[in-house]
């Protein structure tokens, strides 16, 4: 599918982070590479720092184990085993991730004080067609859009089960201003993100105490 609308000789990189491969799987859809920071989904535990690359070119792998080992670009043992450990509940892990945030995010599109929801499991998402197709589970990231820079800034300081950081991917729940935190180089500039977005990375504590936390985290922006 991506080779019909891609240039001849450009190579396709994806990065499958956010998805995982018990979401979707790129290769299969055309790409010659795939990458993912196995920090987040894979190693599932916030506690690897690490990446992977996944081809089915051998050539193209021969080239890049070659730069890999050039450089030094090893990963530790631990890290290795921690993922490796990981990987074993990935499926598990994805779908309840995915079960709490369709939740979170119908809840949030309901709510007076959040102007728009981002996920791909709902139908308003422009994509949610694509997403259907190609996805096996909608995920656990959603961002929304809250009124101004100093709302969202005041809600993710006011939540209690979402620990307020900028990872993602972890077993527990985390909230982030993407303006302030993980963008806040690009404020000000044309790809800035906008002041009023949060952003969660829904984990798989019980999906009532998760509600629970968003719905007074936003009341108390009254």
């Amino acid at each position: 599918a991506l080779k019909a609308v891609t240039p001849s000789g450009v190579r396709v990189v994806v990065d499958n982070t956010f998805a995982s491969p018990a979401i979707q799987q790129p290769l299969k859809l055309g790409a010659d590479i795939v990458m993912h920071s196995t920090t987040k989904y894979l190693g599932g535990h916030s506690d690897v720092v690490g990446g992977m690359l996944v081809m089915n070119d051998e050539s193209l792998y021969q080239e890049l184990k070659f730069l890999q080992n050039a450089v030094g670009a090893v990963p530790g043992p631990m890290d290795c085993f921690l993922t490796l450990r990981g990987i074993k509940t990935l499926g598990l892990r994805i779908e309840r991730h995915s079960q709490n945030a369709l939740a979170i995010a119908r809840m949030l599109e309901d709510h007076p004080r959040v102007e728009r929801v981002l996920y791909p499991g709902l139908e308003s998402h422009p994509q949610y067609e694509l997403a259907k197709k190609q996805m096996r589970y909608p995920g656990g990231m959603i961002s929304i859009i809250l009124a101004s820079d100093e709302a969202a800034r005041r809600m993710v300081s006011r939540t209690k089960l979402f620990a307020l950081a900028e990872s993602l991917g972890g077993v527990e729940s985390l909230i982030e201003h993407p303006y302030s935190m993980t963008h806040a180089s690009t404020a000000d500039s044309d790809i800035a993100v906008p002041p009023g977005l949060v952003r969660l990375s829904v984990g798989i504590e019980h999906v009532d105490d998760l509600m629970a936390d968003v719905r007074q985290a936003l009341e108390s922006l009254a």
